[in-house]
């Protein structure tokens, strides 16, 4: 186990295995590094390999003494990466992660990157008029975003969870509760709060055509929260190098559900 200080004093959760090119696994929300678990014990051999808990999540779920935005998530990626000395980066983001990419991006640029590599993720969740591409592949609005606001969160979490899954909506509702409940005791649910309305807030739309890095996409056909046609939206965006890998037979677990395949393509990036 590892520990960073961030220059607020609060301490990240972070495993840094490997040599080689630096890369940096970023989880989602509810997540943990332990999603990479399994991709890192192939990555290693040819790369240095850094995951990390998010505050609010896993080993860094006291690491919140502050409001927690995407913004904060940001700058704490940008200080593990001078904290460490990197440079050449290739930064992953999935889910939440690459929100958290794509907000490191927009606030610090790409100089200390090599390439990007978005997973499954939207630039703008909040679906409306002219865009359609946000979340639970395009039905979710800011209306819908209002109404939930009074909703008890582990209701909410459940929504979140069959969307993510949408097998997961036969489960018996007395397993359900307990499996979710299970998974939320390694998370701060005020935390969660927060950035689940930061990542709401966000339009990074913008912030794609100013990568100036190669970019690579990563999603999950049929898909379950988010279409696979945000693979041609990041194409026709993208001003630099672009590809879009699909993983077949998959939800927005992709990572979980194929986890050699996700190794293996990322292989071919470094």
């Amino acid at each position: 186990m590892s520990e960073f200080i961030l220059k607020n004093g609060m301490k990240l959760y972070y495993e840094d295995n490997g040599k080689g090119e630096p890369v940096i696994l970023m989880h989602g929300w509810t997540s943990s590094h332990k999603v990479y678990s399994r991709p890192v014990e192939h990555l290693q051999k040819r790369a240095r390999c850094i995951i990390y808990d998010h505050r609010g999540h896993g080993g860094s779920k006291d690491a919140d003494k502050e409001p927690v935005t995407m913004e904060t998530l940001a700058s704490d990626l940008n200080e593990l990466i001078e904290g460490l000395s990197l440079s050449q980066v290739t930064l992953v983001g999935w889910s939440m992660g690459a929100g958290t990419a794509m907000t490191y991006i927009r606030d610090f640029g790409c100089s200390a990157l090599r390439q990007v590599v978005l997973c499954d993720m939207t630039p703008k969740q909040l679906n409306d008029a002219e865009w359609k591409l946000g979340l639970y592949k395009g039905k979710y609005t800011k209306e819908d975003m209002e109404r939930n606001a009074g909703k008890d969160f582990l209701r909410m979490y459940k929504s979140f969870a069959v969307g993510a899954v949408p097998k997961a909506k036969w489960v018996p509702h007395l397993l359900m509760r307990r499996l979710l409940k299970k998974r939320l005791r390694n998370c701060n649910e005020t935390v969660l709060k927060s950035l689940s309305a930061s990542m709401k807030a966000q339009d990074n739309r913008d912030v794609i055509g100013k990568i100036s890095v190669p970019l690579t996409y990563f999603y999950a056909v049929p898909g379950s929260l988010f279409s696979p046609e945000l693979a041609d939206w990041y194409r026709q965006q993208a001003k630099v190098p672009f590809r879009a890998v699909a993983f077949p037979e998959s939800t927005h677990m992709f990572i979980s559900e194929h986890p050699d395949e996700f190794a293996a393509e990322l292989e071919k990036l470094l």
